[in-house]
């Protein structure tokens, strides 16, 4: 700011500087007046354009300055009509400044002023010929100059309106967008909770009447019927924070790898082995997202591996570095995608892979694959974090998700 203002003044002062060498070189080289410039007619030059250097930070000032100046030197009949120039930049500057009725005073002043002036002390009584041509000719230009810096003041104003009403378009466009994000949200919450929640519900109540009743009748309870109520109860808890989040807009707590335990000992009650190792440095706090595709992309996989797997046990490999996480799972299945690639069914074609696997990357490599849901779940929460995803058959038979999740991530 500070060599901005420098840069202003140091501009200021070298246009003053140029205009009085041009009214200086204008005097000398200018016919003849009443009397021949001297030291006190150069001084009212040099002074009227000095002035001008202020002219930006005291309009007013400036313009009486050069306005007086200009009177003297020509009432005094001086050579030349030069000192004019200085005037109509004073009067440039105080136009843009709002000061109109002070310009026009200053027009009409000189006007009348000098015309009488130079009469009044002309030889005799008796105005020069031209006097009236010369001084309509200056006050021509010095309204000139005022009309300019008008046009300027106006086309500057109107460019700023120009810009704020941009301003207030882009501001309403961010407003109206995020209204309808939020009404969505809203929507989808509503559309959740009334398709999910009565169906999950009745699931938990009727898995929990189950229990119940075979320990009533001292009877062995399934521990498929255990997991049942056990997830049940798990994706109620889920998806009551998920229409939180949705209804608040903010981040869904508990939704990490925190939870990571938790969710293999469901998987292991479900019948499904699950092995964890952690590797690199010692586990850390991540990024929220992060952590949260984390866990997600562990839990989608360990889901597939239960529905379309078969007998199978999964290995999740969880790689701290110092700049990303690796999450690794791998299962030595043959069901939905370990046998060729295929789906046990038909009836499961739309909930597995969708046919053929080979290989899928995340970041948009590879065409192999046709993913389906979950998969394409997962490679949108890798894309947003900007990492990379690699999905297919192992050679030995089963199938692997590896996830790289850059650790600066801020999505």
């Amino acid at each position: 700011m500070r060599d901005d203002r420098w840069r202003g003044r140091s501009r200021d002062w070298l246009v003053a500087f140029g205009v009085a060498v041009l009214v200086l070189l204008g005097a000398v080289t200018a016919q003849p007046g009443r009397i021949p410039l001297d030291g006190a007619g150069c001084l009212l030059l040099v002074l009227s354009a000095t002035a001008l250097a202020l002219r930006r930070r005291t309009p007013r000032l400036v313009l009486g300055i050069t306005t007086a100046c200009l009177l003297v030197y020509q009432a005094r009949g001086y050579p030349g009509v030069v000192p004019a120039l200085p005037t109509m930049f004073a009067l440039y500057a105080t136009v843009r400044d709002r000061r109109r009725w002070l310009a026009g005073a200053a027009i009409a002043a000189i006007l009348v002023v000098g015309i009488t002036a130079e009469v009044v002390l002309s030889s005799g009584g008796r105005a020069a010929p031209d006097v009236f041509q010369r001084w309509f000719l200056l006050i021509g230009w010095m309204v000139a100059a005022s009309v300019a810096a008008e046009v300027a003041r106006q086309r500057q104003a109107y460019l700023e309106q120009v810009e704020q009403r941009a301003a207030d378009a882009e501001r309403s466009r961010e407003e109206t967008a995020r209204r309808r994000a939020d009404e969505e949200r809203l929507r989808i919450a509503r559309e959740l909770h009334d398709s999910l929640t009565h169906s999950i519900s009745i699931i938990k109540v009727q898995a929990g009447v189950a229990v119940h009743l075979a320990r009533k009748r001292d009877e062995p309870v399934p521990e498929a019927l255990l997991a049942i109520q056990q997830a049940s109860g798990e994706a109620t808890r889920e998806l009551r924070a998920t229409l939180e989040v949705l209804r608040s807009d903010g981040d869904q707590p508990g939704s990490g790898l925190d939870r990571l335990e938790n969710l293999v000992e469901s998987a292991r009650k479900a019948g499904l082995p699950v092995v964890v190792n952690v590797s690199g440095e010692r586990p850390r706090p991540l990024p929220a997202p992060v952590d949260r595709a984390a866990y997600r992309i562990i839990q989608e996989a360990l889901t597939n591996v239960t529905r379309h797997a078969g007998a199978a046990t999964v290995a999740v490999e969880l790689d701290y570095r110092d700049d990303a996480l690796t999450v690794r799972i791998e299962d030595d299945g043959r069901g939905a995608l370990g046998d060729g690639g295929r789906c046990r069914d038909d009836e499961e074609r739309t909930h597995c892979a969708d046919g053929p696997v080979r290989d899928w990357h995340g970041n948009g490599g590879g065409a192999d694959v046709v993913p389906g849901v979950g998969l394409v779940g997962m490679r949108e929460r890798v894309t947003a974090l900007g990492g990379s995803l690699h999905v297919g058959p192992r050679d030995g038979g089963g199938f692997g998700v590896r996830a790289e999740l850059p650790l600066g991530a801020d999505a």
